[in-house]
């Protein structure tokens, strides 16, 4: 193992150590919040399922990760890697579209808008989030059922390139895996044109009530413009880490086309840890439960605990 490849390896593992910690601490305050009181909001339990969600996530790339370094023959052998890529895009799409279900909730509780299409979605807040829950379920197993039809076309690709028979029917073959392999990154789109859209919406919304509160003479640091402001820093941060993912995603999956096929896939693998964590240390910061237990335990050694707690502001 040369010496880049044990960088890539250390900062795995600190990153996969950072996000199993930070979504750990998660699942362990709601957890432990549902156990006492026997109740959840809609908030945190997509907070408490997506940061189980980016455990197994972690898991699994970190397992990748190893695989690649260790033992790239079995990584490459059809059984190892059909198993780990299914299981990889099932989750990872599934975690993303449970962060786009939370801008939503964030944006129909509380933006405020006239528009009877806004009204009518924002009564029915409960009932819209079920059906996007169910829809992401649904969008994550149509991702996952295209990735296995383009492990069909990987098998023949990589037996006809195998037998050095470079025919017009693998031009044919490689195109085809080529086009499948693209158009499989469109389903990525989906979740971040409803989080630019529910960011958009809260953006507009914070300009109005910040104008209505000015032209009445009133501080604009109320509770409704802080609560404004703490979603749109959760919004914003998950587009732009999304959007870092997404280059990662993008130079991992093409990394079996690039010169350096290997250092490719460890880049890519590095970067992809980043979002996992990154996201929900923010989420954490955004949750006054989460952020006020976080606090505590930080002052634990020092004595310097305050009394009281309050709940999430998006509960």
């Amino acid at each position: 193992m040369g010496l880049t490849e044990g960088v890539f390896l250390i900062l795995s593992g600190t990153q996969f150590t950072l996000g199993i910690l930070v979504n750990c601490f998660i699942d362990l305050v709601n957890g432990s919040s549902w156990f006492k009181t026997k109740r959840m909001s809609l908030s945190d339990f997509i907070i408490t399922t997506l940061a189980l969600l980016r455990i197994i996530l972690l898991c699994i790339i970190l397992t990748d990760s190893f695989l690649i370094e260790f033992s790239p023959n079995t990584h490459d052998s059809g059984i190892i890697m059909q198993i780990i890529d299914v299981s990889w895009t099932f989750t990872n799409h599934l975690s993303i579209w449970l962060a786009t279900c939370l801008g939503v909730l964030y944006c129909l509780k509380i933006a405020s808008f006239s528009h009877p299409t806004f009204l009518w979605l924002k009564w029915r807040v409960s009932r819209v989030m079920v059906w996007m829950l169910l829809g992401a379920l649904l969008l994550s197993c149509g991702s996952t059922a295209s990735l296995i039809n383009e492990f069909k076309l990987y098998s023949v690709f990589r037996g006809i390139e195998a037998t050095r028979n470079v025919t017009e029917h693998f031009r044919k073959k490689r195109s085809e895996y080529y086009l499948i392999h693209v158009l499989g990154t469109l389903w990525y789109l989906p979740p971040l044109i409803v989080s630019l859209a529910s960011y958009s919406l809260l953006i507009f919304s914070l300009g109005r009530h910040t104008r209505q509160m000015l032209q009445n003479g009133t501080s604009s640091r109320d509770p409704t413009t802080e609560a404004h402001k703490r979603a749109i820093r959760i919004i914003l941060s998950f587009f732009f880490l999304f959007l870092l993912y997404f280059l990662a995603f993008l130079i991992a999956s093409f990394g079996n086309f690039l010169p350096k096929t290997k250092m490719a896939k460890m880049i890519g693998e590095v970067m992809t840890m980043f979002y996992p964590a990154g996201h929900s240390f923010i989420l954490i910061l955004g949750n006054s439960k989460l952020k006020q237990t976080f606090v505590v335990m930080l002052r634990c050694e020092s004595g310097h605990l305050k009394p009281g707690s309050k709940g999430p502001i998006f509960s």
